[in-house]
C-alpha cells in the first residue's frame, strides 16, 4: 500500500508495471518500444529535412506528425521509467500540471495533424489538378500552425481547470502519468460540469476529426476504384488502408477512454488503453509512414550510400 504524507502537496503515480517479473518484463517491452519510437521519429525528421526530394506537403505534415510523437512519447515514458527503477512515483504539483498540459496539447495536435495528412490525400486524388492551389505551402504552414494552436489551447482549459478544483482525497492517481480523468477522482467536489466538457472536447478533437478521416479515404478508395491501372490502385488501396488502421489504432481507445461515463470507466482498463495512444501508436507511425513509402525508402538509401562513401 502506498503511503502518502498528507501535508504534501506531491501527486503519486501508481504506475503501470506490477511489482513482479511480469512488471519487470513489461518495463523492458516498453523500454525498448521507446526507443525505437525515438530513433524512428527522429530518422524521419531528420530525413524529410535534408531530402530535397521529400519537401511536399505530405512530408512536411509528416515531419510534424513525427515531431509530435517524438515529444508524445518522451512526456509519458522517461517519468513512468523513473518511478519504477528508483521507487520515487511522487510527482509535484507543478510537475503534474506541466505534465498534462503537454500531454493534451500534443494529443490534439496529433489528431488535428492526422486530419490534415487523411485531407491532402483526398485533394492529391480526387482532385490533382487543385492540389497546388488546395494544398499550397501556405495552406499546409495554415494546418500546422492550428493543429498545435488548438491543441494548446484546449489542453490549457483542461489543466488550468485541474490545478484549481481541491484535491481532499488520497493524491495517489491510479494511472502511470496525470491524466486528468484519473486526477478528478481524487476531488472533493461535484465535476460533473467538467466532465461534460471533456465529452464536447472529445467529440471536436476526436470523433468529428476520426469521421472526416474515415470520409476522406473513403472518397480516395472510390476514386481508386475508377483507375484504369491495376498496380496504382493495389498502391494505394495499401497505403491508405494501413494509414486508416493506424489512424484507429490511436483515435478507438482514446475516444473509448474519454467518452465514457466516471460510472462505467476502470483504472486498470483506462491504463491498458491509454498504453495504445501514449506508446505503441508514437512507435508504429514512423515505421507504418516509412517501410510502406517507397519514396522515404528511396531517400534513406540515398542518405545511407552518402555515409557509406
Amino acid at each position: 500500500m502506498e503511503t502518502y504524507n498528507q501535508t504534501s502537496t506531491d501527486f503519486i503515480l501508481l504506475g503501470l508495471f506490477p511489482a513482479s517479473r511480469i512488471g519487470l518484463f513489461l518495463f523492458i517491452l516498453i523500454a525498448i518500444i521507446f526507443l525505437v519510437a525515438l530513433f524512428g521519429n527522429l530518422c524521419m525528421i531528420l530525413l524529410i529535412y535534408l531530402d530535397t526530394h521529400l519537401h511536399t506537403p505530405m512530408y512536411f505534415l509528416l515531419s510534424q506528425l513525427s515531431l509530435v510523437d517524438l515529444n508524445y512519447i518522451s512526456t509519458i515514458v522517461p517519468k513512468m521509467a523513473s518511478n519504477y527503477l528508483f521507487g520515487n512515483k511522487s510527482i509535484s504539483f507543478i510537475g503534474c500540471g506541466f505534465q498534462s498540459f503537454f500531454f493534451l496539447s500534443l494529443a490534439g495536435a496529433e489528431t488535428l495533424l492526422l486530419t490534415s495528412m487523411a485531407y491532402d490525400r483526398y485533394v492529391a486524388i480526387c482532385f490533382p489538378l487543385h492540389y497546388p492551389i488546395r494544398m499550397s505551402k501556405k495552406v499546409c504552414l495554415l494546418m500546422i500552425i492550428g493543429s498545435w494552436m488548438m491543441g494548446s489551447i484546449n489542453s490549457c482549459a483542461h489543466t488550468v481547470y485541474a490545478l484549481h478544483i481541491p484535491y481532499c482525497r488520497s493524491r495517489s492517481i491510479n494511472h502511470f502519468f496525470c491524466d486528468v480523468p484519473a486526477m478528478l477522482t481524487l476531488a472533493c467536489m461535484d465535476t460533473w460540469v467538467y466532465e461534460y466538457t471533456v465529452f464536447v472536447s472529445t467529440t471536436l478533437f476526436l470523433v468529428l476529426p476520426f469521421i472526416i478521416i474515415v470520409y476522406s479515404y473513403g472518397c480516395v478508395f472510390l476514386a481508386v476504384y475508377r483507375m484504369p491501372s491495376t498496380e496504382g490502385r493495389k498502391k494505394v488501396y495499401s497505403t491508405c488502408s494501413t494509414h486508416l488502421t493506424v489512424v484507429s489504432f490511436f483515435y478507438a481507445p482514446f475516444a473509448y477512454t474519454y467518452l465514457r461515463p466516471r460510472s462505467f470507466r476502470s483504472p486498470t482498463e483506462d491504463k491498458t488503453l491509454a498504453v495504445f495512444y501514449t506508446i505503441l501508436t508514437p512507435m508504429l507511425n514512423p515505421i507504418i509512414y516509412s517501410l510502406r513509402n517507397k519514396e522515404v525508402m528511396g531517400a534513406l538509401r540515398r542518405w545511407i550510400q552518402r555515409i557509406a562513401l
